[in-house]
Order: C-alpha cells, then structure tokens, then sequence
C-alpha cells in the first residue's frame, strides 16, 4: 500500500495521463481518417467489412469494427465517451488501457459474431460500453476504495448507457453495447489480477 501511495504522489497526474490522451487522440484520428476516406472517396464501402455475424468476412472484422462509422454524426457520438472513459481507465496506465480495449474489441466482437442479428455491426460504442463495464466493475475485483468511487461516479455520469443494452430500432447494436459491457468486465476482472502501473 505504501509503495502505491509512493507512486500515486510521485506522479503528477498530468504525466500519468499525457500518453494515454495520446493514445486515445491517436485512435481517434485514425477513426476519423477512416471516416474521411471512407465518407469522400469510397461511398462508406468499408462499413462492409463490419462485424457480420457467423461470416468469414465478418470474423475478419472483429478488430477493424470499432474504426468503422455509419456517418460523422455517428462517430462524433462515440469520440467523446470513447476519450472521457478512456482517459479514466488509463489512470491506471497504458498498459491497462491497450489490455482492456483489446479484450474488449476482441471478446465483445466475438459475442457480436456467435449471436447477434445477422446484419453489419459497426461503430465503437462497444468499445464505449467496455469502458464503462470496466470502470464499474474494476472496485468490486480490487476492492480499492479509489477504484469503487470511480465506479460511482462514472454510474452517476453515464449510468443511461444502460438502456443501450436492451433491444431497440434495428439501426442500433444493441448486442455491441450489451457484449462490450460484458468484456469489459471481464478485462476489469483480468487486470485486477495484477498490480496496475497506478492505483486508484
């Protein structure tokens, strides 16, 4: 415990959160590029290889699903919880950060791929659910009282994202929210099992 407080006091909070603001503006601008190209240049052709369930091509794009947009209104949607989570469950480094959007992204899209409607599932709000899955769940497996009022907060903050795991119109992935939400306590569970770079 001393050695986290050590760590908690050495660095600033604003050295422990650069790269993982960093990390997050990168994958944004590369969503955004994605977009652009997308949007300009290839009539929203990429969107195709979103996350079809129980298809090749859709195995395929498990891990590209998240850079992928039905619009600019629709990424914009995402970019904003996408960065605001992110830096939160970057508090406890980058490495927690790459480890739980990997399992995110890979575990949710797979949940996505076995059982979800057989249209294209796009968009990075599985992602976005990921986060918020981790950050409630990460105070119950580290039972750390900083990690349990961060959880608090951020269900204070985005607790309505809730509903977006129960069934709506067809234009909505109802199962990315609801398979992300789940990876991401997974990851909370799996990162919980070492010491993060930063405790909360």
């Amino acid at each position: 415990m001393g050695f986290a407080r050590n760590m908690w006091d050495r660095a600033g909070l604003g050295d422990r959160l650069k790269p993982v603001a960093t990390t997050l503006v990168g994958v944004l601008l590369v969503a955004w590029g994605v977009e652009i190209v997308d949007w300009l240049f290839l009539g929203q052709a990429l969107n195709k290889w979103g996350t079809t369930p129980r298809t090749m091509r859709g195995l395929i794009g498990i891990p590209i699903t998240p850079l992928l947009h039905g619009g600019f209104g629709h990424l914009a949607a995402n970019s904003v919880p996408l960065f605001v989570l992110g830096l939160i469950v970057g508090l406890r480094g980058v490495r927690t950060l790459v480890e739980a959007t990997c399992i995110v992204t890979l575990v949710g899209g797979a949940g996505v791929w076995l059982f979800a409607r057989s249209v294209t599932h796009i968009g990075a709000s599985g992602v976005v659910f990921g986060y918020f899955g981790f950050l409630i769940a990460q105070g119950f497996f580290d039972k750390r009282v900083r990690s349990l009022l961060v959880g608090v907060g951020v269900l204070i903050l985005y607790g309505g994202l809730f509903w977006g795991v129960l069934p709506q119109s067809d234009g909505v992935s109802w199962e990315g929210h609801l398979f992300g939400l789940l990876a991401g306590v997974l990851a909370a569970k799996i990162c919980s099992s070492r010491t993060p770079e930063v405790v909360l």
